[in-house]
């Protein structure tokens, strides 16, 4: 049967495919009669459904949609409005719900739009609750008798509750008042809550990309487009800039200096933190297979051991949890530190970095020196490529024997969010890396 979830939930262009009101419906339905046939739940033991969105258009389409599912499916319905993605997972289990959605594309631009799921425990979906629910999808849904359908309710105190919540991840002997930030929230659905974490911790805070209109949303600026951000913090003698994407999951750091530090270094910040204060309990960490050997080989020098996985932070909490891992994350700023978060957090993450940053008295820029990167470059190519196809496996073999002589990488691998196919090469040789980039262009004529 066809499943209808990619790699981060429902994924498509709004009002096309999967994302219209007729099968926002559909999915919401789908959703309760599944888990109300796996949990054996009666029609007069109603589920909790706790439901966020980002500040994208469609985000007032698909809300009352999925409601109107949920209501019909005899579920009741929390909604927070615009808010992170983390803070659906923390209200799921704050809340004690059944499950929690999430309407949003991530870092995607306005016209995209996606829905996202969360256990009771505040977890994304297991494959196979994905594949059941696209069987119910594609088949017929249940609705419940008149009297047994569900209510909705605004709860209007969502975003303080995150706040405090997040809050309580940063040291309390610590405080951030001589700290200037400079904080990018990509006209997202941290707007209004990123800045007031940490101006009430103490900072002086900048506010850039935070007046949303519906449409603006990851548009030149946030986690995926620094540029600005990287302007605005030399400009204003800023400490620190943080860049979050659309929901505010993934975050990025720019130095004093205006340069960029992705997620591996966000992970090898926070991995040292925690374990020069003794909050690790495993040394295990998890990144995928994207992120720099550079990172390998400096967790390996301070004594934690990396373990990779595919890229998707569904696979890195997966590897999390396989081998009792606290951080995990990706090159791309999608970082989980599970102590405090079941998903990914781009402000508990931030917080980590900035307790670092002030517990050592140094500058942002200080963190470059944990490790030098091996070069990367990275590329797409605006088709699906076959990873299996004979042309792929021989490209993949040609660049890793004669040109990176077998000491860098080439990963190829299909976007799981967009239909593109997207490369990176690494090597310790930056024009090994572009010879690699010349046969990668002659093999798929670009």
């Amino acid at each position: 049967m066809n499943n209808i979830f990619g790699t981060d939930g429902v994924r498509g262009k709004a009002n096309t495919g999967y994302i219209t009101p007729e099968n926002a419906m559909k999915l919401a339905v789908s959703v309760i009669n599944y888990y109300a046939n796996t949990n054996h739940k009666t029609v007069n033991t109603k589920f909790t459904v706790v439901i966020g969105k980002d500040t994208r258009l469609s985000g007032y389409m698909l809300e009352p949609a999925l409601t109107s599912g949920f209501i019909a499916a005899g579920a009741d319905v929390v909604l927070l409005g615009p808010v992170p993605t983390p803070t659906v997972a923390f209200m799921t289990r704050s809340l004690r719900a059944d499950f929690g959605v999430m309407i949003s594309a991530s870092h995607n631009l306005y016209y995209d739009n996606g829905i996202k799921f969360f256990n009771s425990n505040g977890f994304k979906l297991s494959l196979k609750d994905e594949i059941n629910i696209s069987d119910i999808f594609h088949n017929s849904q249940d609705l419940v008798d008149p009297e047994h359908m569900g209510k909705a309710k605004r709860l209007d105190d969502a975003p303080g509750r995150y706040i405090e919540f997040v809050k309580n991840s940063f040291p309390k002997n610590l405080s951030l008042f001589d700290v200037k930030i400079v904080i990018d929230t990509a006209n997202g659905a941290a707007y209004k809550i990123a800045p007031q974490v940490f101006w009430e911790l103490g900072a002086e805070i900048i506010k850039i990309g935070a007046e949303p209109d519906g449409l603006n949303i990851n548009k030149a600026c946030g986690a995926t487009d620094t540029a600005l951000l990287q302007k605005t913090v030399t400009a204003q003698n800023a400490d620190i800039g943080i860049a979050l994407d659309g929901d505010a999951d993934r975050l990025i750091i720019v130095t004093e200096e205006g340069e960029v530090l992705d997620g591996d270094y966000v992970i090898a910040t926070i991995a040292t933190d925690w374990l020069e204060t003794k909050k690790l309990t495993s040394k295990n960490i998890v990144a995928t297979k994207m992120s720099n050997i550079g990172l390998e080989r400096y967790l390996n020098k301070i004594g934690l051991d990396l373990s990779r996985c595919e890229v998707g932070d569904k696979h890195v909490l997966d590897k999390m949890l396989g081998i009792s891992a606290q951080i995990g994350g990706e090159k791309s700023g999608h970082i989980i530190p599970i102590d405090y978060s079941s998903t990914g957090d781009g402000l508990i993450a931030a917080l980590q970095i900035l307790a670092y940053i002030q517990r050592k008295k140094i500058k942002t820029s200080d963190i470059k020196t944990l490790y030098t990167p091996f070069p990367q470059e990275f590329m797409n190519i605006p088709q699906i490529i076959e990873i299996s196809d004979q042309k792929t496996i021989d490209l993949i073999e040609r660049v890793k024997d004669q040109i990176l002589n077998n000491t860098g990488r080439i990963i190829i691998r299909k976007s799981g969010t967009e239909n593109l196919t997207r490369i990176m090469i690494e090597s310790e040789n930056k024009n090994d890396i572009i010879r690699a980039i010349e046969e990668i262009k002659k093999t798929f004529i670009l």
